[in-house]
């Protein structure tokens, strides 16, 4: 599970950075890289970085919740 919670973060990482730069620029990289917004692989990394952050949201429960030894 440790290589999926790193890519997933890395993922959800790469995402971020690209909302970063639509907001800050209006400049779409993913669209820019692969041809528009409407082309299947701009969807399918949309879609990975989606799946990413619902996958991200268990991180919430291991922070909040200490072990005690």
């Amino acid at each position: 599970m440790k290589t999926l919670d790193i890519v997933a973060l890395i993922v959800l990482v790469i995402g971020g950075l690209n909302w970063l730069l639509v907001g800050a620029f209006n400049f779409d990289l993913v669209a820019a890289l692969f041809g528009g917004q409407a082309a299947l692989i701009s969807r399918i990394v949309y879609i990975l970085v989606g799946i990413s952050a619902v996958y991200c949201l268990r991180f919430f429960g291991l922070i909040t919740h200490r072990k005690t030894a």
